[in-house]
């Protein structure tokens, strides 16, 4: 565990960029609040941190919205960024420079970065075959094509998978393919890319010391790293392609004239330095920062927050990039898991796809949500789950119940007989300084939670500290102290409320990183300047009018809530041919859902590869013999050839669907599927359960 009472420390922080074509949802919210409570909880301790973003703005996505909505990608990424931006300010997600990708400062980086990668040798270029749209002139990503699966014969399946049998292939083994752009038939040509050479051997040397030894990624993460990465000697690392045609709204590739253009991948990391500079440059601040934050040497640290699911480029291309440029390398790459809402995927057609926008206009309390899942944190991968009904349930009782509830107490007794004044001593009574002693108990419990991510732990701390100060208040019945007037009581009574408001007061520091918008109240209300960790040591000496401090959530809140953010998904059509429309555009990422009996009808069983061979006359297959246990021995034929060396499957663990119905293909029967992972940029990547995992166990 990382220390936090240290020297003063230095820290670059950011998280990761949201896309400049979509608005801010609850699930991105787990970031940034995770990220925004780890910034607030350093500078508590008196440690330099800049925390920066931008909204990543490049791609084909936003171009083709921005055309069907008529408007400039400039104009669309404008209207988004202040979108953002509000949201983020709503939810006390303190950036102190949020910018965009699509900057000057951005646009020199990534030049810079390139001529340097390209002067070390680790640029190369390839002739690639794609799928071309003839009415748009255009290049098409995967998700962008659309037709019938090779395999199954299904209609309407994206470039890179079939949704309905799980097939894995390339666009172009498309049946009767379609550009759900235009509509039209697209066709095959050839095309010059430009490649970072990942696969280079100082490359590998390099990701293998970042990712096994530098200590910047979690366990699970570097575990994860040594399987992308591959056995020494036998990496899987392939080069990166790192260019898209023209039109492309991005940056031009220096050279090219205008014709290629850097991928959205390669510019939006770079973006976190683009922003940083923006925050140095834009508030006169002294230059030497950019030289001791983004240069190698200096005594700062780096740290990124991150979604598990962008963990290979933060892990592997960016500081590979990094190292071989000329800059520093991260220190630190948290991972998080992704958030489901009442154990599910976040649903429109259910109303729990919530953005954060709706969430402020049905007039729920941001403080609720970062309180709710502070609770809910910790350090790992996990994913988390936002049960509505606990959230209701937990949020009024530690808030309201709880902490605030201390104060308003105490407060009433103050006011009522000893003009809003805190005791000084105990006046002779026995009774110790129980707020301090409980407070000291989990001083450095909290802090080092906070340090390492561990928000649940931390949460779980304060409010045993907060039991334990409304046991106390309870146990010495103020109201009968006060019932009695005796000098003795009285002088017990102030005693008590004193107490009571000291334990508050040091709630409230332990929960300032979590509730800076509560704490402020609390801080005026404790007469005391903006608190820092070091006054644990302090005590209130007079508090101000009692105020409410937060309202209850009521259970209706969370009725309209999901009621405003429930839709009805209806199945898109085909697009007319050469027609664009927005509709178009959001069916290439949507997926429709299925039940959880539709789900049970699939026997996913882990599978041993006991031996993996080419298959003569094919040239994209692999004959995959599995070990499924009880299930006995089954031939897989899987389009993996590209990706995979034989060799280096045997004996691995991987993941198969059991139960589909036998294949007789030209090579011989297929007696199940094996489950990989696609997305936009190259490559394939057989599905792996963690070791202890044995063949034939069924997969739940």
């Amino acid at each position: 565990m990382t220390d936090p009472k240290q020297k003063p420390r230095r820290i670059l922080v950011t998280s990761a960029l949201p896309y400049a074509n979509g608005a801010i949802h609850l699930g991105h919210l787990v970031e940034y609040i995770q990220t925004d409570i780890w910034v607030r909880f350093q500078r508590m301790q008196g440690h330099e941190v800049h925390y920066v973003g931008a909204d990543d703005t490049h791609g084909t996505p936003v171009m083709l919205r921005a055309d069907a909505e008529g408007i400039t990608p400039e104009q669309l990424i404008e209207h988004v960024w202040k979108e953002h931006d509000r949201d983020f300010r709503n939810f006390s997600v303190g950036f102190d420079n949020f910018y965009s990708t699509n900057k000057p400062e951005n646009e020199a980086l990534c030049a810079e970065i390139y001529g340097k990668l390209k002067d070390a040798g680790l640029i190369a270029t390839r002739s690639v075959e794609q799928f071309y749209d003839p009415v748009k002139a255009m290049f098409l990503p995967d998700r962008y094509i659309k037709g019938e699966c090779p395999k199954c014969g299904a209609k309407d399946q994206y470039g890179d998978s079939c949704e309905v049998c799980g097939a894995t292939y390339a666009p172009t083994d498309l049946k009767n393919p379609y550009s759900t752009v235009s509509g039209a038939k697209p066709e095959r040509r050839q095309s010059e890319h430009y490649f970072f050479k990942l696969s280079d051997p100082r490359c590998e040397a390099f990701l293998r010391e970042f990712t096994q030894k530098s200590g910047a990624l979690q366990p699970e993460a570097a575990n994860k790293m040594k399987e992308w990465l591959g056995e020494p000697g036998d990496s899987k690392l392939s080069d990166w392609d790192i260019s898209r045609d023209a039109p492309y709204f991005g940056f031009a590739i220096p050279g090219t004239d205008g014709k290629k253009f850097f991928y959205v991948w390669l510019d939006a990391p770079v973006g976190y330095f683009g922003s940083f500079i923006h925050h140095v440059r834009s508030k006169g601040m002294d230059e030497k920062l950019l030289q001791d934050f983004l240069r190698p040497g200096g005594d700062t640290e780096l740290v990124h927050f991150i979604g598990k699911d962008i963990l290979y480029f933060h892990a592997l291309f960016w500081p590979a990039m990094l190292q071989h440029a000329g800059f520093r390398t991260p220190t630190r790459i948290f991972a998080h898991g992704f958030l489901t809402v009442n154990g599910e995927k976040m649903s429109k057609s259910r109303g729990t796809f919530i953005t954060a926008g709706s969430y402020i206009e049905q007039g729920l309390n941001p403080e609720w949500l970062r309180y709710y899942y502070a609770a809910k944190l910790n350090p790992t991968m996990e994913d988390i789950d936002l049960n509505l009904e606990d959230f209701v349930a937990r949020v009024n009782s530690d808030l309201v119940g709880k902490y605030v509830n201390i104060a308003s107490r105490a407060a009433t007794f103050l006011a009522k007989y000893f003009e809003n004044k805190l005791c000084e001593s105990t006046n002779n009574i026995t009774t110790e300084h129980v707020s301090a002693a409980w407070s000291v108990e989990i001083e450095d419990e909290v802090a080092r939670a906070y340090e390492n991510r561990e928000y649940g732990r931390a949460i779980r701390s304060i409010m045993a500290f907060a039991d334990k100060t409304n046991q106390y208040f309870d146990s010495n019945k103020p109201w009968e102290l006060a019932k009695s007037g005796t000098d003795s009581d009285m002088k017990r009574l102030h005693w008590i409320c004193s107490e009571t408001i000291s334990a508050f007061y040091r709630l409230t520091i332990f929960l300032k990183p979590v509730l800076p918008q509560l704490a402020k109240k609390a801080e005026k209300f404790l007469n005391t300047p903006s608190l820092e960790w070091a006054d644990l040591e302090n005590r209130p000496v007079e508090i101000g009018k009692y105020e409410h401090l937060m309202t209850r959530v009521e259970p209706k809140q969370i009725e309209a809530l999901v009621a405003a953010n429930r839709e009805s998904l209806k199945p898109a059509a085909k697009p007319a041919a050469a027609k664009t429309t927005e509709k178009t555009v959001e069916t290439a990422t949507e997926t429709s859902t299925i039940s959880i009996d539709d789900f049970s009808k699939i026997d996913l069983r882990v599978a041993r590869i006991a031996n993996a061979e080419h298959v003569e006359g094919a040239d994209k297959l692999l004959r995959l013999t599995l070990d499924v246990g009880a299930l006995g021995s089954k031939q897989v034929f899987a389009g993996i050839k590209s990706a995979y060396d034989p060799e280096a499957l045997k004996g691995r663990l991987t993941v198969m669907v059991a139960n589909l119905a036998p294949r007789k293909m030209k090579f011989g029967m297929s007696e199940g599927m094996v489950l990989a992972a696609s997305g936009e940029t190259p490559g394939l990547y057989i599905l792996s359960p963690d070791s202890g995992a044995q063949p034939g166990m069924r997969i739940k």
